[in-house]
């Protein structure tokens, strides 16, 4: 049995930097080499490629960066997991193993299948979506199930150098090879969470060594940016870091920003092979760009997979065009308010019905911050977005935009040209009985069925709102949250979640005490059509937040310009908290 393992991750997504992979197989000392290139849209863009072309349908670009790497790879004896198959698994370790056989490299590559469940919709036609309850939608483009470690770690203990996978967990990308390194059993629950939290926090990549950081100031080397490394004992421990002579900032609270990203409930985080319970993790520093991580714990898995599904829901246009000059904002919006007016007339006149949804903002007049923006500025980027069932009548809209410049108001400029119009992909959640499901590793001509535990229904979650800490004076002053916490914000289909981690232990009680969830949802409140939790992280002093249905659909269907609530956790850093005298001296 290995005495620890080391992993690298060179991808967090379809379009990340190409360069990332040969900077850890040439600098990185790594045993396991992994990379997570799905999301929900991602899939909606594969099904149109799988469309076009049969062999079509999963993400080249991995074959095109690991090509010219596959003799390194070999020699090192590195082994690879990677869920670029996307939703053709097997034409992807097809085309992998024919550029090794024109680098002259032999390596046993090894695939997964069982996730697409779309050939067998109909068998699931009674499902609901996890959110809303509605029925399933006509018309899906892809269906997959987000399956665990297991037949990852079946593919590597058949002997497999690179496995190739459909959707999966992403952190399962990481705990496959643990599982079969270590011989982890399927009801090992605590190491079972330790390796998902190690692969969660290295699966987007960089955002763990200093990239999409609260303190972006203090990162240096932006420009090579080192991609994490995991060194995982045997009993679940690990360590974080990056490859010596690279960009990039680990630290305890560049590590703890990405463990509370996009988890919802810290306590009872769900994944395919075991329920997460990260709430008393810790995370320390154990040497210059290195901290060491401890304290998950995990329960039995439930007995379902969650599934993705995706469906065509009519047609967008998207365009922009500056404005600048005196009451910027408002000849923005006078423009805006006529374009939409006009066209309008003009759909109905000609039969094609009014626009399904509209939207205006203005950029550089801190559109996203809605009441908490600040004076309006000389400039703006004008954004119109419209969606509607017909795609001829988002080109009539484009055809009428340019006259703004010479008909409407003074100081147009920056016109972005005539917009395209794609499709819309809406998100369709729900969950299927694991027994439904059918995975299989694929190596050569042997074809093997993944034996999957079927799990247990689910149970409450233990954790708790808040840290239970003592009330504090805080009528002094105030500071805002940023002087006192960091923070990261992403999306979970139509929900952000914002995660809040204090710089010190003494900001603990002023933050528990001002950032309630009513403070929170009334903070947001004018972009909600839902409500906000909160969890405490006791591990690594930190609150956990989720903002549901704050995202005007999310993804492609979201006509925002913050459609995965990106920029949620910067804004909310503006928060004022107030504190006592001596601390808010501290920041005069």
């Amino acid at each position: 049995m290995a005495k620890t393992v080391r992993i690298g991750c060179s991808s967090a997504f379809w379009g990340d930097t190409s360069t990332a992979a040969e900077q850890l197989v040439t600098k990185g000392n790594i045993d396991y080499l992994v990379a997570d290139y799905l999301a929900e849209i991602t899939m909606s863009i594969l099904a149109l490629k799988r469309m076009r072309d049969p062999a079509g349908g999963y993400a080249e670009d991995f074959v095109q960066v690991l090509a010219p790497l596959l003799p390194a790879i070999k020699a090192q004896g590195i082994r690879v997991a990677v869920n670029a198959g996307g939703l053709n698994p097997a034409a992807c370790c097809a085309a992998l193993q024919a550029a090794a056989e024109v680098a002259g490299v032999e390596l046993t590559m090894a695939h997964v299948s069982g996730d697409d469940l779309l050939p067998q919709q109909k068998a699931f036609a009674d499902c609901r979506d996890l959110d809303t309850g509605a029925a399933m939608p006509r018309g899906l483009v892809t269906m997959n199930a987000y399956l665990g470690a297991l037949p990852i770690r079946d593919a590597f203990l058949q002997g497999a150098d690179i496995v190739v996978t459909g959707r999966c967990a992403d952190s399962a990308l990481v705990l496959g090879p643990l599982m079969a390194e270590f011989g982890w059993s399927e009801a090992d629950f605590d190491r079972l969470s330790a390796g998902s939290l190690a692969g969660h926090i290295i699966e987007c990549g960089a955002q763990c060594t200093g990239g999409n950081f609260t303190d972006w100031q203090d990162v240096p080397g932006f420009d090579d940016m080192g991609f994490p490394i995991v060194e995982v004992d045997a009993d679940g421990g690990f360590e974080v870091s990056k490859p010596d002579g690279t960009g990039g900032l680990v630290s305890p609270l560049s590590v703890a920003e990405q463990m509370v990203y996009e988890i919802g409930d810290p306590g009872a985080y769900v994944l395919p092979d075991v329920v997460c319970d990260w709430t008393d993790v810790s995370i320390e520093a154990s040497g210059p760009d290195r901290v060491r991580v401890s304290g998950a714990r995990g329960r039995p898995p439930t007995e379902h997979y969650k599934v993705s599904a995706t469906y065509p829901s009519g047609f967008r246009t998207m365009v922009s065009f500056v404005v600048g000059g005196f009451d910027a904002p408002g000849k923005g919006r006078a423009a805006a308010d006529a374009l939409f007016s006009k066209v309008s007339r003009l759909l109905q006149d000609r039969g094609l019905g009014a626009f399904d949804a509209t939207a205006v903002e203005l950029i550089g007049a801190e559109a996203m911050y809605g009441p908490h923006a600040a004076a309006a500025p000389r400039e703006v980027t004008v954004r119109l977005v419209a969606t509607h069932a017909n795609r001829d009548a988002l080109k009539l809209f484009g055809r009428e935009i340019a006259q703004a410049a010479t008909g409407m108001v003074p100081g147009i400029t920056g016109y972005s040209g005539r917009p395209s119009v794609t499709p819309i992909v809406r998100l369709f959640t729900t969950l299927v009985p694991k027994t439904s499901v059918a995975a299989a590793v694929h190596l050569g001509e042997r074809n093997t069925a993944v034996e999957i535990p079927v799990g247990k229904p689910p149970v409450a979650s233990p954790s708790q709102e808040s840290l239970g800490l003592v009330p504090v004076d805080s009528a002094a002053g105030s500071v805002p949250l940023i002087r006192l916490a960091v923070a990261r914000s992403g999306d979970k289909g139509d929900h952000s979640n914002i995660g809040v981690v204090a710089r010190e232990p003494e900001f603990l009680p002023y933050i528990e005490q001002a950032l309630t969830a009513e403070a929170v949802q009334a903070y947001f409140d004018y972009l909600l059509e839902g409500d906000v939790s909160r969890w405490a992280l006791p591990g690594i002093g930190g609150f956990n937040f989720l903002l549901r249905h704050s995202l005007g659909g999310g993804g492609v269907a979201s006509l925002r310009t913050d459609p995965q609530g990106k920029c949620h956790a910067q804004m909310l850093l503006s928060f004022p908290i107030p504190v006592s005298a001596e601390i808010a001296r501290r920041f005069d």
